[in-house]
């Protein structure tokens, strides 16, 4: 019962889906971010229905764009904007706590917005949905919310009020922390064998950039991190430079073999490829993850350390 409650209350916090309500308590808020996640597998589950149904290419990428906005109500949305407003405002701390508190939408929250969704827009339309397209897809959207659970159990809060303070000190967080970095191992390890590792490096990639843009900006910035912010991103640039290569690689392989091309359709002959190259860059991949997630934990440990001294 009290595992269905966690669900009910994760849902309910972090989605407009309809859910039963329970009154929060320790018991039900201790593990309610692992359940983050789940939002993530109804996310990727509309997206596959909507990859089936027979809409026209543009709406059905606009479906692909909308279904996460549906599903969370926008929530997410929400913080980006006062994030974009708080952090183009370039002013300290306290003014920039100022402006998040703030409900109004300024100038630079109306651009960043409209900027993601001209590009998720435009990434939607160029996709061409197959089962594996949509698996992958739905990983890559169960990923994203685990690690934004592992970061409100992970990372130092801005304040001391909030939605995120609410379920950060409700929650255990030395198990949701072990529990949330592991299902995001084991779907980067899935989304790398098939084929989807440009995603899980996008949202390694974005949680980086939130950790130390975060550190940069809202909090005091040590210079003993510098070196795990730049072995980070050294680390993420070799694989998307490994990713760039077997695209080419790809493109020679079918310009050099274009009579073998032919007989098999060129759409078939790219996918063979495509899958054959994501399984030899497998265990560079992996080797890449585990280097950032080394690294981003050793990264956190020096920060609680400082904080510490």
């Amino acid at each position: 019962m009290t595992i269905l409650q966690t669900i009910a209350v994760a849902f309910a916090m972090f989605s407009a889906l309809p859910v039963p309500q329970f009154g929060w308590n320790e018991k039900n808020m201790r593990y309610a971010m692992c359940a983050f996640p789940l939002i993530g597998l109804v996310c990727g589950g509309l997206w596959c229905l909507c990859g089936v149904l027979p809409l026209p290419d543009m709406a059905r990428a606009a479906a692909f764009c909308l279904v996460p906005v549906a599903v969370t109500g926008g929530i997410h949305l929400d913080g980006y904007a006062d994030t974009s407003d708080a952090l183009s405002s370039y002013g300290d701390r306290e003014k920039k706590l100022e402006i998040l508190k703030d409900s109004h939408c300024g100038a630079f929250a109306v651009i960043r917005l409209c900027s993601y969704f001209v590009a998720y827009f435009g990434l939607c339309g160029s996709v061409q949905f197959t089962p594996r397209v949509g698996l992958c897809w739905t990983l890559a959207l169960v990923l994203e919310r685990a690690l934004s659970g592992f970061a409100v159990a992970a990372f130092p809060l801005a304040k001391d009020t909030g939605l995120a303070h609410t379920f950060a000190t409700a929650a255990d967080r030395q198990t949701v922390r072990r529990f949330l970095c592991g299902a995001s191992a084991l779907l980067v390890l899935a989304l790398t064998v098939l084929g989807g590792g440009v995603l899980a490096a996008a949202a390694l990639l974005a949680m980086s950039r939130y950790y130390f843009v975060a550190k940069k900006k809202i909090f005091s910035w040590k210079k003993s991190l510098h070196v795990y912010g730049g072995i980070i991103a050294g680390d993420l640039a070799v694989y998307i430079g490994m990713i760039y290569y077997y695209l080419l690689k790809t493109d020679w392989a079918l310009e050099r073999f274009s009579g073998a091309v032919q007989q098999v359709g060129a759409e078939q002959a790219k996918l063979n490829l495509t899958t054959k190259f994501a399984q030899e860059s497998t265990g560079v991949g992996m080797l890449v993850f585990v280097v950032f997630f080394i690294t981003l934990w050793l990264g956190l440990r020096k920060s609680a350390e400082d904080r510490r001294g």
